[in-house]
């Protein structure tokens, strides 16, 4: 387990710091929104850290091109609070809207890509849907051997769900 008070109190100083010394819509604001979210979603804390993660996307949209990998993250991350609280349907989903920018935004074997086919993978296992989640890991797996060292944790996670 991690220091968590540690871990947002140095948050929530770089989160001040940014707000007194650049725009309120700067990415790095979002940023340092993200990384709280974080927090709150590793502690349980599922609406504080929806919160978080959709003030980071308000800035985000404000401030950055709609197909820039920072979205896309930030959907990750708030299917993932989803997924957490069992709403499956909008876990899915943002999950699908992560995948859908970085499939713009990025090359097709980028390990970001692999890891939204991985929550889409978790998603839909956690719905019973265990076809379509083998498929997902199936394509996380794939992306990940073409990308990652054949010794990352990744590419070993990918392994135990596809085999």
């Amino acid at each position: 387990m991690g220091d968590y008070s540690r871990a947002f109190s140095s948050y929530e100083q770089a989160l001040s710091i940014r707000q007194q010394s650049l725009p309120s819509n700067h990415p790095d604001v979002a940023s340092s929104y993200n990384n709280i979210g974080n927090v709150y979603r590793n502690m349980g804390d599922y609406s504080r850290a929806f919160s978080s993660y959709e003030q980071a996307l308000k800035i985000q949209h404000q401030s950055l091109p709609s197909n820039h990998p920072d979205v896309a993250s930030s959907y990750g991350n708030i299917g993932n609070v989803y997924r957490n609280m069992g709403d499956y349907s909008r876990a899915l989903s943002s999950h699908e809207e992560a995948l859908k920018i970085q499939q713009q935004s990025l090359p097709s074997n980028h390990p970001d890509v692999a890891s939204s086919y991985n929550n889409i993978g978790n998603v839909y296992r956690n719905m019973g849907d265990y076809s379509r989640a083998f498929s997902s890991y199936e394509q996380a797996l794939s992306i990940r051997q073409q990308s990652l060292p054949s010794n990352h944790p990744d590419v070993a996670s990918s392994y135990n769900y596809t085999r």
